[in-house]
This record gives C-alpha cells, structure tokens and sequence, in this order.
C-alpha cells in the first residue's frame, strides 16, 4: 500500500488485497476506511461511486447490500429530504422532468448561496451521467443503448450550462434527428 499514488488505486488496492471476488458491505467498509485514513474523511466516495470502479475492475457485486448501505448513507446526509425522488433517469420523459427539478433545486441553492447543496447536486449529476455512460452501470435500468447516451448527453449539457438546459432540450427534441432516434410513427 506504499506505493499506492491516488484514491482509486488504493481503493482497487485494497479490494485486492481483500480477494474477494464479490463486493458488498463489508468491502466497501473497509475501503472507506482506507480511504478516510490516508486521504482524510472528504475524500471517501459515495458507495455507489467505488462499487461502479470495482465492477469496471471486474468485481461481482452484491446489488443489495450495496443498495441497502447506500440507502442508510443517504437518510443520514444532511440533503436527504431534497434529492430524495429527485431523479428518475429510466427514460426520456422522466429523465426530463428530473432534469427540471434539477434545475429547480440548483436555482433554489445558488440563491442560499449553498455551496455544498450545489456540489451535492452536481456529484449526483456526475454520478448518474457516468453510470448511464458505463457499461456496467449499477443501477438497473433496461434502456437501450441509444436512450441511455442521449441521457447521458442531456446531463452532460445541464452540467456545463444548466441555464440554458431548457432552451437546448426544446431545440434538440425538436430536431429531425432526435425525431429520427426517439420517436415512433404513432408519436408523430
């Protein structure tokens, strides 16, 4: 563990050092202690973040531990209230509506002048755009591969300028080519 550089590399440092093939509880415990020892308590990830770098390493993991310890994590954040059912990305329309009250919510922390609601708000963005990116995503959503990159891409825009997310969605469903990719002959 010497010569261990970065956060990730520990992280999959000790996964290894663990040899588990399978992730759940009691690993992902163990790299947060890692973490928060060498890196300090700031730098431990959420449990979904290091459970998605295992499985791209290639660790098996046990969806309901994982869910379960994420779930206690979140009722016990300070924001829990706010980004409870605030996301909903298992399609199009509701990947829409989540990124409204999104917006909603950013607005509503950039006039509190809440620096952590909004760096709360923009790691789950993150977070969410990396899983609908990846293909091992943790979460389960059937959506087909076109679907999720274009949410994917939704979420990238509201990241780099959610003032103008709005106006971009209405120009990019309007388009030909999204027309083209999402919608079928009875929605025309």
């Amino acid at each position: 563990m010497e010569t261990v550089r970065n956060k990730t590399d520990l992280i999959i440092d000790v996964w290894e050092r663990l040899d588990c093939e399978s992730v759940g509880r009691i690993e992902i415990e163990a790299i947060e202690t890692a973490v928060r020892e060498r890196f300090g308590p700031q730098a431990v990830d959420p449990v979904m973040s290091i459970a998605r770098l295992l499985a791209d390493e290639g660790a098996e993991l046990r969806h309901s531990e994982l869910m379960e310890l994420h779930v206690e994590r979140e009722e016990n954040r300070p924001y829990a209230a706010e980004f409870r059912n605030l996301f909903d990305f298992t399609g199009l329309e509701p990947s829409r509506s989540s990124l409204r009250r999104m917006e909603n919510l950013r607005r509503k922390f950039s006039a509190q002048n809440d620096r952590e609601g909004l760096r709360l708000l923009r790691q789950f963005a993150i977070e969410e755009k990396d899983d609908l990116m990846s293909s091992t995503g943790t979460r389960l959503r059937p959506l087909p591969e076109l679907v999720r990159k274009e949410i994917a891409e939704w979420l990238t825009i509201w990241l780099g300028s959610p003032e103008v997310f709005e106006a971009w969605i209405d120009m990019r469903q309007a388009s030909a080519k999204y027309a083209e990719n999402f919608l079928t002959a009875k929605d025309q």
